[in-house]
Order: structure tokens, then sequence, then C-alpha cells
């Protein structure tokens, strides 16, 4: 009998936190994984080290670029073929409280975020939906011609006091991962949003043990913010192992620190 095909997946921002923990445990899965990231070369070689298995390989690009982000897809394709799963993870944050943020810097902000973390994955989930879609046959009817994931965040529906924007781009980002849900199921084409709270990675750092540290910690009943593994395990589930009956779905992953109805 032969063997399914290995499947191929793209993470964005997969040098450090939560995308290299998806890009590993894809890995640990069997699939081959490229691996985006922006500047941080050394830390993306060191996640690329920590990947089981053959064929992995790192791109570079800026994500709030769009012409970069065509260029990062194409290049991807021309070495792996085909992708059978993206993972949108790339984001950014930064503090910029109404009250206290200048309108310049309040418009940087708004327009580097946005850019980064909304226009950057609709770009990446167009591209990827229009390869998935016309990729040649047989499929396997259960994985279905492709899958994306978008992280998104729970101050999609919490609000972001100290970022707005950040806060915006992620109920953006929500909306436009059910709206492809939507466009895309027709293809076999499922697309599935997990929202995190608060979780233990280098970017939350500065936060988690800074002056809003105690603040952000008493949000959480389970006396802890999340573990990236955790937000990894539910990516890789949706990225291999959920019903095609889930997609459009957006997964809470915040401990019951917000719980919305």
């Amino acid at each position: 009998m032969s063997q399914p095909p290995r499947l191929h997946a793209l993470v964005t921002g997969a040098s450090r936190g939560i995308g290299r923990a998806i890009a590993i445990q894809l890995a640990q899965r069997g699939c081959r994984v490229a691996l985006h990231f922006q500047k941080n070369r050394a830390a993306a070689e060191a996640a690329l080290a920590a990947l089981p298995g053959t064929g992995h390989a790192l791109f570079a690009a800026d994500f709030a670029d769009g012409a970069a982000v065509e260029r990062l897809w194409d290049e991807v394709m021309a070495a792996f073929g085909r992708i059978d799963v993206v993972v949108n993870n790339a984001a950014v944050y930064g503090d910029h409280a109404p009250l206290t943020t200048d309108y310049a810097a309040w418009q940087q902000e708004w327009q580097h975020t946005l850019a980064a973390n909304l226009l950057g994955p609709a770009n990446l989930c167009h591209l990827a939906a229009r390869a998935m879609a016309t990729a040649p046959g047989p499929f396997d009817a259960a994985q279905g011609r492709g899958r994306i994931v978008n992280i998104s965040s729970r101050g999609a529906f919490r609000g972001e006091p100290h970022a707005p924007a950040y806060g915006a781009s992620k109920a953006g980002l929500n909306s436009l991962s059910q709206s492809l849900a939507l466009a895309l199921a027709p293809q076999s084409i499922y697309v599935f949003c997990l929202a995190p709270g608060w979780v233990d990675t280098d970017m939350a750092a500065e936060y988690l043990t800074g002056p809003r540290a105690a603040e952000i910690r008493a949000q959480h009943p389970l006396g802890r913010v999340a573990a990236a593994d955790e937000i990894a395990r539910t990516a890789v589930f949706c990225a291999l192992d959920a019903p095609a009956t889930m997609t459009g779905s957006i997964i809470d992953l915040n401990g019951a620190s917000y719980l919305r109805t």
C-alpha cells in the first residue's frame, strides 16, 4: 500500500514563540515545513535546527509589505512545489494608549499594525487559497485541498486599551477567517482561527515580568498564562485533524480569562 504524500506547511513568524512551537509540532507529525521569519536569522536558524525530519527551509520577508509577501509565496512554491497548510502567526504588538500617544505616533502604530497583522495575512491567504484551489489532484477528502490556520487574539473580543490597533487588527483577522471559510468551503479548503490570551513567549516577556505582570496574571483563573506548546497543539489539530465541519471556527485559548457569548 502506497503511503500518503507528505504534507507541506508554511508557518509565518516561525523563529520564536508560538510559531516556532507550531513548526516543531508539524514537523513531528511528518510535515515538511517552510519557516518564515523577518529579521532574526539566528533565531530562525535555531528553530530550523530544532525540527525533526528533513527538507525544511527558511524564508525571510517583511510581512507588512504586500510585494514581499508575494515574493515569499513564490519562493516557497518554487522550493516546495505546493503548500497544503498555511499558519498565519506573524504579528506585531506595540503600546499606544489613546490618551498618552501623540497623533503622529498613533498614525504610525495603526498603519504598521494593520499592515503586519491584517493585510499581511490577508495577502498570504489570497495567494494560498488560489494555489490550493487549482492544485492538481487527487487530494485526501478528510484533509481537503488545503487548510489555513490564523492566529488571532483574545484582544479581538476583550479589547486592547494599551494597543487598540492590535485588538482591531485581530478582530479583522477573525472576520477575514470566517469570510474565507464561507468562500472556500465549496473548494474543500478549510479555515480556522485561534484566539489566545496572554502566552509565555519572548514577545510577551517584558509585559509578564514588568509593571503590569501582577495585573495580567490576576486576569487568569488558572493562575498562569498559556504556554506556546498549548497554542501549538491546537493549531496543529486544526491543520491536520479537525473535521471539515469545524471550518470557520474561532477557538478561544485564554484559560477562562475572558468568556464571550
